[in-house]
């Protein structure tokens, strides 16, 4: 466990039914070691319609933990309109902060271009007709999802989960008013332009997250990944920066709490 963060953050985006959680009780004690090392508070993502279902369902099985939900882009060559009326439904529930994870992965060749982008012009018109956050997802496609959110037209708020571009790209998100979240990619030794990138995005625009079970940090890169750490990211952005842990604690609760509507605990 890393030592407990000096102030209380939120991570941004994790799996926890991906992380093994089935049950209410499994849910309490990831939020448990997780609240133990300072991260207290946690938005829990689908990537298909079961996980939207069950995302939804657990948010409102602890007061710490919200939901997001949409369909994975590596998921979209069989959506049709059931899958949309019931993502809307979801969408709609109080504990679901934002739309997502949506967006482009070109990466993987589960789904074609063409499906992956007519599903995310349409997850970025429910964000916009539910109001809430678009939360995106966004692998070795920057060009095309900047391209389709100016054609559409952004959200009022978008966050790019996992931010993976350089410093460019996070000018251009910054410019736009988009929020960046980055994940434990940022404390690879090789992520330097990531790590460029993390240096301009200014404090009221970043969040973190660990995208867990996925992409643990720097030192414990290919070991399983869970919310609790999100403080190791969190200290190493903080060195990174030049700032007090205590600032970007702050910082990255205050952005969470205006991006998601979350209770405040940053107002004092």
């Amino acid at each position: 466990m890393p030592e407990r963060l000096p102030a209380p953050v939120v991570d941004s985006h994790t799996h926890l039914d991906a992380c093994g959680a089935v049950t209410a009780a499994d849910v309490a004690e990831l939020a448990d070691r997780a609240a133990a090392a300072g991260v207290t508070r946690m938005v829990t993502v689908a990537d298909d319609l079961d996980a939207a279902r069950w995302a939804a369902e657990a948010s409102t099985w602890d007061e710490r933990v919200w939901a997001a939900v949409a369909i994975h882009p590596t998921r979209t060559k069989d959506f049709g309109e059931a899958e949309q009326s019931e993502i809307e439904r979801l969408a709609r529930q109080d504990r679901v902060v934002a739309v997502g994870e949506t967006g482009l992965d070109y990466y993987w060749d589960y789904s074609p271009p063409d499906a992956q982008q007519e599903a995310f012009r349409w997850h970025i018109d429910l964000a916009k007709r539910v109001g809430k956050p678009l939360m995106i997802h966004d692998r070795d496609a920057h060009e095309d999802v900047l391209r389709i959110l100016d054609e559409e037209g952004a959200p009022e708020t978008v966050v790019f989960h996992c931010f993976s571009g350089d410093e460019d790209i996070a000018r251009r998100c910054v410019d736009a008013g988009y929020v960046l979240s980055f994940a434990g990619t940022v404390t690879f030794r090789n992520a330097r332009a990531l790590q460029a990138a993390a240096r301009l995005v200014p404090s009221g625009q970043f969040l973190v997250e660990t995208d867990a079970p996925f992409l643990t940090p720097h030192p414990f890169r290919g070991r399983p990944n869970e919310p609790y750490c999100t403080a190791y990211t969190v200290a190493f952005l903080a060195d990174l920066r030049s700032e007090g842990l205590e600032q970007v604690c702050s910082a990255v609760s205050a952005t969470a709490e205006r991006v998601f509507r979350l209770p405040s605990v940053t107002a004092g």
